[in-house]
C-alpha cells in the first residue's frame, strides 16, 4: 500500500502545478482515476476544466484524447467507424476518439442525445462496437465529462442513466484573489502544462488502481453505505435517489480515500465526506422540492444527518 500512495500523491503533487488552489478537486479527480471511474465536471468556462483533464493525462503517461461534444456530432465520430479499403476489398477500422485512456469530453450536454449514447457503452463496460464487432478500450479508462450549468440554450441534458455512469461530479469553483494571482505569474511566461512531465506509467496506475481494493472495509460501514444510500431513495424531496452503482462508487471511493490518508481501512468520517460528490448527481431532486429551492446536496446533507453512524472497531474486531 505505502508504493501505491506513494505514486498516487506524486501525480497529485503534479497536477497541482498546473491546478493551483484547488486540492481538494484535484484529490477527488484522482480517487476517480484510482477507483476506475468516470467524472462530471459541472463548472462555468474558464476555470480549468480542461486542464485538469490534460494534467491528469500528461502526469500519468496516459494517452489523452479531446471531443468537442456539438449539436451536429455523431456517434461514428466518437466510436470511430469501419472504412473500405478498395486494394484489399477488406474493411478497416478507424479507431474514433474514445479510444484513448483519459478522454475529455467537452460540454457534454451540447450534442444529441443520439451523440451522447454513444458513450454508455465505453463507460459501462470498456469497449465500443461498431459494425457489430467489439473492440476493447486501453486501460486506464476515464471519461472525464465537462458541462456549464449557467447556459441551457441549444443544450440536451444528460439522462438520468448517463448521470449514473459517471463515478464523480465535481465543481472546481472560482480561484480565491491569492490563487488567481499565483494562477497569473505561472503563467506569465509559458502555460505550466506545456513542462509538465510524467511521474508515472499506465501499468503504475492499474498498481494503484488493484491496491485501493484491497483496502478494508468493516461490514459496518458498509450497512453504514447502504443506509445512507436508502434513505436518498426515501427522502420525501427526491423524485429518484440513487442507484446500487452509488453504493458502489460510494464504497470504492472510500477505500481510495483511506489509501491516499494513509490509512488500510475506512472510517465513518470518509463516508461522510464522499458522500456529496458520488451520490449528489445520482439524486433527482422532485418538482415540488425544486420551487422550494431544494437541491441534490441539501437532500443528501440531511440523509447524513438521519441516518446513524456506526462505531469505528479494529480490523476483524466486535465494535
Amino acid at each position: 500500500m505505502e508504493n501505491a500512495k506513494a505514486l498516487a500523491e506524486r501525480i497529485l503533487d503534479n497536477v497541482e502545478r498546473v491546478i493551483i488552489g484547488k486540492k481538494e478537486e484535484a484529490r477527488l479527480a484522482l480517487i476517480t482515476l484510482i477507483c476506475g471511474g468516470h467524472l462530471l465536471i459541472e463548472d462555468v468556462p474558464g476555470v480549468g476544466k480542461t486542464m485538469l483533464a490534460r494534467a491528469l493525462a500528461r502526469s500519468t503517461g496516459g494517452q489523452f484524447s479531446r471531443i468537442q461534444f456539438t449539436p451536429d456530432l455523431l456517434p461514428s465520430d466518437v466510436t470511430g467507424m469501419s472504412i473500405y479499403r478498395q486494394a484489399t476489398g477488406d474493411f478497416e477500422f478507424r479507431p474514433g476518439p474514445i479510444v484513448a485512456q483519459i478522454v475529455l469530453a467537452d460540454e457534454i450536454n451540447r450534442a444529441t442525445p443520439k451523440t451522447q449514447s454513444a458513450l454508455l457503452e465505453a463507460m459501462e463496460e470498456r469497449q465500443i462496437t461498431v459494425d457489430g464487432v467489439t473492440h476493447m478500450l486501453p486501460t486506464p479508462f476515464m471519461v472525464m465529462a465537462t458541462q456549464n450549468p449557467i447556459e441551457y440554450e441549444g443544450t440536451f441534458p444528460l439522462p438520468e442513466a448517463q448521470l449514473d455512469r459517471f463515478f464523480m461530479r465535481v465543481h472546481l469553483g472560482y480561484p480565491s484573489p491569492t490563487d488567481e494571482i499565483l494562477i497569473m505569474d505561472a503563467q506569465q511566461v509559458a502555460h505550466p502544462i506545456e513542462a509538465l512531465a510524467e511521474v508515472t506509467t499506465p501499468d503504475e496506475v492499474r498498481e494503484i488502481q488493484r491496491a485501493v481494493r484491497g483496502i478494508y472495509i468493516d461490514p459496518l460501514i458498509k450497512q453504514y453505505i447502504v443506509s445512507l444510500v436508502n434513505a436518498t431513495r426515501n427522502h420525501e424531496s427526491a423524485y429518484l435517489g440513487a442507484s446500487p452503482r452509488g453504493s458502489l462508487a460510494l464504497m470504492r471511493a472510500t477505500q481510495a480515500y483511506a489509501m491516499l490518508d494513509g490509512r488500510d481501512f475506512v472510517q465513518p468520517d470518509d463516508v461522510k465526506l464522499l458522500a456529496y460528490p458520488t451520490l449528489g448527481h445520482r439524486v433527482i431532486v422532485a418538482p415540488g422540492a425544486r420551487v422550494r429551492e431544494i437541491d441534490s446536496a441539501q437532500i443528501v446533507d440531511e440523509c447524513i444527518e438521519r441516518v446513524p453512524v456506526p462505531g469505528v472497531r479494529a480490523r476483524g474486531g466486535s465494535a
